[in-house]
Parts: C-alpha cells; sequence; structure tokens
C-alpha cells in the first residue's frame, strides 16, 4: 500500500520525479545524420559513400549572347553614311543626303545589315530604317549582294535577343520580295539561317508568329516565282 501511495504521489508530481528519469523522459536520442558530399559527375567522390552528384549545367540555347561593336556604329560615328535624322509630323525619319538608287550597294547595304545587332538610338533606327529603304529602291542592285548580307543576317540572329530576332525576320521578308531571284538566291544559306529559328520555333507570342511567318514567305516565295516563269516562257 505505502508503495502505491508513493507511485500515486509521483504520477499527480512529476517535479518529483528523479532528475535521471525526468532527462530520460525530455531528450530522446539524436539520430545521427550523415553529411552529404557534392561532387561532380564521374569523379571519384562520385563514387563514395553519401556522395550527392550535381547535375550538369544549363545548356543556354536561350540565354542571350552579348553585343559585340558593330562596323556600322563606327561607320556612323565616323560620319561617312549620307544619312541624317528628320523630324516630322509622322515621327522620324531618315534624310538622305543622295538618292539611294546611286548608293553603292556593295559597300552600304552589308554595312546597314550589319547593324541590326544593335539595340540603342539612333544607331538602331538608322540600320533598320536603312536597310528597309535601300531595298524599296535597290532593284536590281540588291542580288549580287546577297552573298555579303548572310554573315550580318546569321550574327543579329545567333544574339538570341528577342527583339532582334522578330527584327530580322522582318527585314528577311522585306529582302526575298525586294527583286527577282533574291528568294532562290538565299536557298543555298537556308542551313545558316534556319537552325536558330529551330530553336525558337516553339515559343508563344510575338516570335513564333514572326518565325513561322518569315518561313512560309521562304518555302512559298520560290516555288511560287518559279511557277510565275514558266508561266510567262510558255
Amino acid at each position: 500500500m505505502v508503495a502505491e501511495k508513493e507511485t500515486l504521489s509521483l504520477n499527480k508530481c512529476p517535479d518529483k520525479m528523479p532528475k535521471r528519469t525526468k532527462l530520460l523522459a525530455q531528450q530522446p536520442l539524436a539520430v545521427h545524420q550523415p553529411h552529404s558530399l557534392v561532387s561532380e559527375g564521374f569523379t571519384v567522390k562520385a563514387m563514395m559513400k553519401n556522395s550527392v552528384v550535381r547535375g550538369p549545367p544549363a545548356a543556354g540555347a536561350f540565354k542571350e549572347r552579348p553585343t559585340k561593336p558593330t562596323a556600322f556604329r563606327k561607320f556612323y560615328e565616323r560620319g561617312d553614311f549620307p544619312i541624317a535624322l528628320e523630324h516630322d509630323s509622322k515621327g522620324n525619319k531618315i534624310a538622305w543626303k543622295v538618292e539611294i538608287e546611286k548608293l553603292d550597294y556593295h559597300h552600304y547595304l552589308p554595312l546597314f545589315f550589319d547593324g541590326l545587332c544593335e539595340m540603342t538610338f539612333p544607331y538602331e533606327f538608322f540600320a533598320r530604317q536603312g536597310i528597309h529603304d535601300m531595298l524599296e529602291h535597290g532593284g536590281n542592285k540588291i542580288l549580287p549582294v546577297i552573298p555579303q548580307l548572310i554573315i550580318p543576317i546569321k550574327t543579329a540572329l545567333n544574339l538570341r535577343n528577342r527583339q532582334v530576332i522578330c527584327v530580322t525576320l522582318k527585314v528577311l521578308q522585306h529582302l526575298v520580295v525586294s527583286a527577282e531571284m533574291v528568294g532562290e538566291a538565299l536557298v543555298p544559306y537556308y542551313r545558316q539561317i534556319l537552325p536558330i529559328l529551330n530553336i525558337f520555333k516553339n515559343m508563344n507570342g510575338e516570335m513564333r508568329e514572326n518565325i513561322f511567318s518569315n518561313i512560309t514567305t521562304l518555302s512559298v516565295i520560290v516555288p511560287l516565282r518559279h511557277k510565275l516563269y514558266l508561266n510567262s516562257s510558255a
């Protein structure tokens, strides 16, 4: 009876429990957690126990590439282009100091295409508007210059900048319809132009529309012109 009373009194008053019993009840045994070792794949550390292999780095296919100084900017800052900025009620436009038809297209058109990489005003404005003006008035001067335009086009696309890609695609569309046989002349260079478009073709929004519109133009204009040529020569 006395032992039962002592047990009941200890249960009612836990503070009276022996210190050793109280410590064991409040502090459960800690489980040892082994330290994980982060290592690179295909190394000796990767084979060790408790090692965690770090995953491969991102490929960076969509990562924007840094821009480099362009020849277009150099020539513009030296004042070698016969152009000036003109303001009117409709906005900015290029004031050409000479007739566009009299320009040396072998010299000027590749330089303006080199400016497709520019993203700051006024360089980007002069380069893009200058290209459209020259394509509008170039006529038969455009076709012989096509091989000189491929590297600037490829360089602009390889920047992987969304804005630059969209602008370059619009320029390509204008280039294809700017003169006879230009579309056919671009065919050998498709393998240099199209791979970068293949990377971005699954994106949503304006870029996807521009890519598919541009590919459609490139794929339709060549057989269409060939068909028109056959009909006219029959």
